[in-house]
Order: structure tokens, then sequence, then C-alpha cells
């Protein structure tokens, strides 16, 4: 394609941001229809194999899309709970957190951290969906001043 031509493909589509998570399912096709119901998530495309497996999909959530595959073991592609959980935690920004936690719970997530206000100006709150994903959920609700946190923080004691 030449470079001058009107119809030049753009690097990042529409919709898409610079980081997108990409998230495997044991039961991938399932997952979709949870963040449709937990977070109002809206089907962009979604590629099965022969078997029905989904090999890609996305979904947007707010205004950020989500990929999703199913697990394939056979290719190394596991799913959290092959791993008893994961490290990794996906933050979800919302304008009602009070709202969106209810939702999600709603949907079938657990709660793993309650909702509260927390001291870096957020009420936060965290949740596993029942793939084994685990989500942060949060409003911002005041601006606090980057001293004031970590002085906040140091006050805290270890729970460990």
């Amino acid at each position: 394609m030449s470079t001058n031509s009107p119809n030049k493909v753009k690097a990042i589509p529409d919709g898409m941001h610079s980081l997108t998570p990409h998230l495997t399912c044991a039961g991938a096709a399932e997952a979709i229809e949870f963040y449709k119901k937990a977070f109002n998530a809206v089907e962009m495309f979604r590629l099965p194999d022969p078997t029905g497996k989904l090999m890609h999909a996305s979904v947007q959530i707010g205004d950020s899309w989500l990929m999703l595959v199913d697990d394939y073991p056979q290719h190394g592609v596991l799913d959290p709970k092959a791993f008893k959980g994961s490290p990794v935690t996906i933050h979800l920004q919302v304008e009602d957190v009070d709202a969106a936690f209810a939702q999600a719970v709603a949907a079938g997530a657990k709660v793993v951290m309650p909702l509260a206000d927390m001291f870096w100006g957020d009420r936060y709150g965290q949740l596993e969906d029942p793939f084994g994903h685990r989500w942060a959920l949060a409003t911002h609700k005041q601006d606090i001043a980057p001293e004031k946190i970590l002085d906040a923080m140091n006050q805290m004691k270890p729970e460990c």
C-alpha cells in the first residue's frame, strides 16, 4: 500500500488504546456473557475454532477493549485457575463504583476486598470473576496531594 493512500490503515484502530488486556478463560464464550452482565461489555468480535472454542474475541468495556481466548492447555495457553490464581489485577475506573460493584456481584463475581474509601482518594474494592480473573473497581472521589498519600500509607500497619 502506498504511504500516500487516502485509505491508510490506522496503526491503532479506533476504540483501542496502547495497552489492552488479553485474558485466557476456560469458557471464553461464557466469560463474554458474564462481562456483559457484570460490566456492560459490548461484544466486538468472536473467532471460534472448528470445535467452538474461541481462538480470539474482543469486548468493549467503557472506552476500552478487552481481548479473550479460550484456554488451550496443549499449547501452553492456560487460565488463572490452572495456576491457582493470577498475579494480575484488571483495574476498572467507573463513575459509580457502588452500583458497578453491586452489578458485578449480582452477575456472579466474588468479593475479594469490600468497597471502602481509600487514603489515595478513591472508593475502591476488588472482585474475582468466575473465570479466576481479579478486578479492581474504583471511583475517584477526591484529589489528595502525593505527600499526604505517602504519609497516610506510612501510618498503615503492615498486615503480614
